[in-house]
């Protein structure tokens, strides 16, 4: 045996057995490489995080970040297995084990909450001064659009999304069938300015830092935030294959917790500055990092002379974030049932056991000793004053004077 074998060995002599780098060998994750993806959103920020700053690698991953063109897109790489992780909305691992909405049906699980709030609903100037949070100052505009048969177009990221749902669920509010009374398109989200700018559409719900650079580039203006219709909603996921998972338990509880460092370290407001710089580079969401401060810091300045500190900015970690409450996917399956993409009442219990994989949360927090605030069955009162039960899903659903109900 060679001087330096000799030496390596009296070295690790009296490490515990099974010591590898700075995990034990038994926890060690069964897939090492490992590519998320990301779409260029400022809630992409904690797979970002634990990417630059070597969180994925103290727990054994060594991670590639790859940008997607859109959520189809990232969907389908999700799906054909050239990522093996990936930030995305809610709704989408939901539609996807259920093959709704043009999504193949491919089992795909939710054991983290990237984030709550920080969205916004946008209009072009024209309503600027005569459209402010209130939905239902649209509505004259809708129908006059409606009666010239030239109905009034809104865009979303994608049709089981979050913007999705928070898009139609404004307009429901104000009285507009979304599927009856205007045109819904989908548009990639680092999009939305641009072809707002060419007169493509009349408003959007995207995330940031689309809405600040929309008023930024003079183009529009926020009508609301997505937390003035629901305090600390859900947004996006961090969403992994159910195969994969299966195969690749304590990988996936080495993502959740290089997930959860870079989180706290993220909604510690003076490291937002940095967040920003890192973020806003070319490679993720390409955009100026002074747009992209001001809102995550709470300070939103709508572009029609309203301005607000708002203390629901997007978070990362705080109040229990991150868990991955059921009654979330209830929520959305109920939606879904609203706007007619399924027939007949869906299976909202099961098909949340199956997506909502909190157990998988609670053992990987268990295990670095994070105490998080387990589960919320409370209700969930919405801007309309509307009244989510998660335990009477399908008598919510039904309850909406704006619905497009099949079955």
């Amino acid at each position: 045996m060679g001087a330096k074998s000799i030496g390596a060995a009296a070295l690790l002599g009296g490490l515990p057995r099974g010591w590898v780098g700075s995990i034990y060998a038994d926890d060690a994750p069964e897939t090492k490489q490992m590519k998320f993806g990301m779409i260029a959103l400022t809630d992409c920020s904690p797979i970002v995080i634990a990417h630059e700053k070597g969180l994925f690698k103290k727990y054994g991953i060594e991670s590639v970040v790859s940008k997607g063109a859109s959520w189809a897109a990232i969907r389908d790489s999700l799906s054909n297995g050239d990522l093996q992780a990936t930030h995305m909305l809610t709704g989408m691992p939901i539609a996807s084990t259920m093959g709704l909405l043009g999504s193949p049906k491919k089992p795909m699980i939710i054991p983290w909450i990237m984030n709550r709030n920080g969205q916004s609903i946008s209009l072009q100037n024209g309503f600027k001064g005569k459209v402010k949070d209130d939905p239902k100052a649209l509505k004259p505009f809708v129908e006059k659009a409606k009666g010239l048969g030239e109905p009034l177009t809104f865009a979303m990221t994608f049709p089981p999304g979050t913007h999705a749902m928070w898009l139609r669920y404004y307009l429901g509010a104000g009285g507009i069938n979304p599927d009856k009374d205007v045109t819904l398109i989908v548009i990639p989200p680092a999009q939305m300015v641009a072809n707002m700018k060419i007169g493509k559409m009349d408003g959007f719900c995207v995330g940031e830092p689309w809405n600040a650079r929309l008023i930024t580039d003079g183009i529009g203006y926020t009508s609301l935030n997505t937390q003035d219709i629901w305090k600390d909603h859900p947004e996006k996921v961090c969403a992994f294959l159910a195969e994969f998972a299966d195969k690749n338990p304590k990988t996936v509880k080495a993502v959740l917790k290089a997930l959860h460092e870079a989180s706290v370290w993220l909604d510690k407001l003076e490291n937002r500055p940095e967040q920003a710089e890192i973020v806003s580079k070319p490679t993720y969401i390409n955009c100026p990092k002074e747009i992209i401060l001001g809102r995550l810091l709470g300070d939103y300045d709508f572009g029609d002379g309203r301005k607000k500190k708002d203390p629901y900015y997007m978070s990362y970690h705080d109040r229990n974030c991150n868990y991955p409450q059921p009654k979330y996917a209830t929520w959305w399956l109920t939606q879904f049932r609203r706007w007619g993409m399924v027939s007949g009442a869906p299976d909202y219990a099961g098909v949340a056991k199956k997506v909502i994989r909190n157990d998988i949360y609670e053992e990987a927090m268990k295990e670095i000793g994070y105490q998080h605030g387990g589960v919320n069955n409370d209700p969930e009162t919405l801007f309309d004053n509307m009244t989510f039960d998660p335990a009477k899903p399908e008598e919510y659903a039904k309850s909406f004077p704006i619905k497009n109900l099949k079955g």
